[in-house]
């Protein structure tokens, strides 16, 4: 049975996406079979493996979650072997609207992930920027989180209102919902205030926080306008390094895959 794993936090920019691509990628190329679940209307995802969001198929995880196509038609094959993908749309947005009539539309993700979870290793739910219903159905579904948080002052302030949300998620929804890790992002060695920021939140978070720090990378954040996950697109790169330790820590803490 595979664990399914949400990448979440409501501040935009701290690196979910990025997280999600590469920490996929990477597990896929150590051999795992991986999903990742593009649950943002943005698309950021579905586009950064090369897949236009806008080709207008309706093979997107939005006809999923309202019924029209069951999930595994949904499901397409990105350029790693092991890394599937179900892409996003704009018309995403709309589902939180047309899910509200629903019964236990908070679980209508979940219902749909466990039907396909026993052909998977890990799925990665890739979350909006913001605690709407579909990032609640993506924190129902999931077994974990992880919660990237940038290395700037500004991100720790939202951090409250997630861990308040994964609280509420925890209490009436999906009480096994444990948090992965914190994952610290866009870090610069040589900013003081980076330094600062990883310390408070080591200190804070203690043992959640990974070991493993995404620095500010070049090659990191051209990649997904080539349609690429780093490791591809540069695999002896400071980035595509960074989420291959990631990988190696996130398989360790999961030992028992």
């Amino acid at each position: 049975m595979g664990k399914v794993i949400a990448i979440a936090n409501q501040k935009g920019g701290v690196g979910k996406t990025t997280t999600a691509i590469n920490l996929a990628a990477s597990l896929a190329v150590m051999e795992k079979n991986v999903l990742l679940v593009d649950a943002d209307p943005q698309a950021n995802t579905t586009s950064g493996l090369c897949f236009d969001p806008n080709a207008g198929n309706g093979d997107t995880l939005y006809e999923c979650l309202i019924g029209t196509i069951p999930i595994e038609k949904t499901i397409i094959q990105t350029e790693i072997d092991g890394l599937k993908l179900i892409p996003s749309h704009i018309d995403l947005v709309g589902a939180e609207i047309e899910l509200l009539s629903v019964p236990e539309r908070e679980k209508v993700m979940k219902q749909n992930l466990d039907s396909i979870r026993q052909h998977f290793d890990y799925i990665f739910i890739d979350c909006s920027p913001s605690l709407g219903l579909i990032t609640v159905n993506a924190l129902t579904a999931a077994d974990s989180v992880i919660i990237p948080v940038q290395c700037e002052f500004f991100s720790l302030e939202g951090l409250g209102k997630l861990l308040n949300t994964i609280k509420i998620v925890q209490s009436r929804l999906n009480t096994a919902l444990a948090i992965e890790g914190f994952l610290l992002t866009m870090y610069d060695v040589r900013l003081r205030s980076h330094n600062q920021i990883v310390e408070e939140v080591r200190h804070h978070f203690q043992d959640m926080v990974f070991q493993t720090v995404i620095q500010r990378n070049v090659r990191l954040s051209e990649s997904p306008s080539h349609g690429k996950p780093v490791i591809l697109y540069d695999a002896a790169s400071v980035g595509s390094n960074n989420y291959l330790n990631l990988a190696r820590e996130f398989l360790k803490k999961n030992k028992h895959d």
